[in-house]
């Protein structure tokens, strides 16, 4: 079954979604939607067009999905819910604790409109959770222990570029070795946020600015850096952009659990991104194409990846399926 996309938003991440759209048999791009001047915008797919959001009211009946690939923050909360009575739409909210309220929201809006809508799909949440649900169904007597990184933390580095005196900066999220290795050795340590993780900080400074009252106003920041240990490194521009123009990402569900007294089984999920935009892109488009296939078969509501069949992700049968890769 082919699934006609739209994209709105063309930032990184739509970006990533455009690539994974346009390397799939059963997948064809037909517009990207953007708040900025249509005109403005160059994109890679030739065939698709590129229109304003306001166009998104004349093209129901042109797209089978739509992947809105806007911020967690401010975008998603709204836009998920508008479009989610008029498209099937894929979303990847992460802001973790606000996901009940969003999933209540989105699910109202889909069920109205008679359509699906995928929401806070991609690595994590996403992936992770099918880990940590899969884990946790096998052995009901666990622990589960999430790890991410090394990579660059798009928020967080755009939280120091906030900063008074800031040029430009890269935050990476990096996993404590000791506490990777007391987990993965099955002891089932208890570990506070600062002993899981901590945060290195490349950082540009403009012209005179004071470094200490920067480095120190990265420190204390609550929420992000603070209750981790924080290594900052001032660089030129020059560097930042030679040695750290990439989004690499990635980390590892760990999970420990018995069977018996006697027993522990230990259960690891892990991935390494070269680009996080490009990969979260890919899982977007494979939940675009589970969301056609729900709808079709008569489905209404939001959806999470917890709520897929793993067969409906594929583009395959289910006889090539069973005959490859069970």
């Amino acid at each position: 079954m082919m699934t006609k996309i739209g994209i709105l938003g063309y930032g990184n991440l739509g970006r990533g979604v455009e690539k994974a759209v346009n390397a799939n048999p059963d997948q064809e791009l037909v517009a990207v939607f953007t708040r900025r001047d249509p005109k403005s915008l160059s994109i890679n797919t030739p065939s698709a067009k590129v229109l304003g959001i306001d166009e998104l009211d004349n093209m129901k009946d042109d797209i089978d999905v739509l992947v809105i690939c806007g911020g967690s923050a401010t975008d998603l909360p709204v836009q998920t819910p508008k479009y989610a009575s008029e498209y099937n739409v894929v979303d990847s909210f992460d802001t973790h604790a606000n996901i009940p309220v969003h999933f209540e929201k989105v699910d109202k809006s889909a069920k109205e409109g008679g359509k699906v809508a995928v929401i806070s799909a991609g690595w994590d949440p996403g992936m992770f959770s099918l880990a940590r649900c899969y884990s946790h169904a096998i052995l009901e007597s666990g622990v589960d222990y999430t790890f991410w990184g090394k990579g660059v933390s798009q928020g967080h580095s755009d939280a120091i570029r906030r900063i008074e005196g800031v040029a430009d900066a890269r935050q990476y999220t990096v996993p404590v070795p000791a506490a990777l290795e007391a987990v993965r050795s099955g002891a089932n340590p208890t570990l506070s946020t600062r002993e899981k993780h901590t945060r290195e900080c490349f950082v540009v400074a403009k012209e005179g600015a004071d470094k200490a009252k920067i480095e120190q106003e990265i420190k204390t920041m609550p929420n992000y850096f603070a209750d981790y240990d924080t290594m900052v490194t001032f660089i030129s521009q020059e560097e930042l952009d030679r040695d750290h123009k990439g989004l690499p990402h990635g980390g590892s569900v760990i999970y420990s659990g018995s069977t018996d007294s006697d027993t522990n089984h230990v259960i690891e999920f892990s991935l390494k991104l070269d680009s996080n935009p490009e990969f979260t892109g890919a899982v977007l488009s494979a939940c675009a194409r589970a969301a056609h296939r729900m709808q079709s078969e008569g489905m209404t509501g939001a959806k999470t990846m917890l709520d897929i069949p793993p067969a409906y992700l594929s583009h395959q049968s289910g006889a090539e399926l069973r005959a490859h890769l069970l």
